[in-house]
């Protein structure tokens, strides 16, 4: 297979997909357009159970989550991926071959636990360890935000919509 490689400027971050090396190419994990394959972790299995017993310093308060919101919504730009409401839909979007994570999806909330959400956001999921597709996330926590600060995120973003 012949590598790809796009390279999209988003906000204050630089997005490289680099598509070789794999059976398929990432964006065929989801649907044209679509959002990844939920079912498949962004962990590479020699590091998920580590990252599944991963769990946040503390609760999901109205304080925190207002906190992470506006983290969501500010100099974590997140929203502009993920959209204001988290929906996968913001204006970055639009030019991603593979569409952002919808965090108000139950069905993903049920499979991914915060553990997991916290090492992609430290690591990214740039399918760097050549074991597990790829989708453009970057690494936040650790270049652009505390840890602190991205478990506020990733509780904001757990909030966000139904359960099933």
């Amino acid at each position: 297979m012949i590598g790809v490689m796009r390279v999209v400027a988003i906000g204050m971050a630089m997005i490289t997909w680099v598509t070789s090396g794999y059976a398929a190419d990432p964006s065929g994990y989801g649907q044209p357009g679509g959002e990844f394959d939920i079912r498949i972790p962004r962990v590479p299995a020699d590091q998920l159970a580590a990252a599944k017993a991963t769990k946040p310093p503390f609760a999901p308060t109205p304080e925190v989550l207002a906190e992470g919101k506006a983290i969501f919504l500010g100099r974590g730009t997140c929203f502009q991926c993920h959209g204001p409401e988290g929906r996968g839909d913001g204006d970055a979007a639009k030019v991603l071959p593979i569409q952002p994570r919808n965090f108000t999806n139950p069905a993903f909330k049920k499979l991914r636990t915060p553990g997991e959400l916290m090492w992609v956001l430290k690591n990214g999921s740039l399918g760097q360890s050549g074991k597990v597709p790829g989708t453009g996330m970057l690494p936040i926590v650790g270049q652009f935000l505390s840890e602190e600060d991205g478990w506020k995120v990733l509780l904001y973003e757990l909030s966000l919509g139904g359960t099933e």
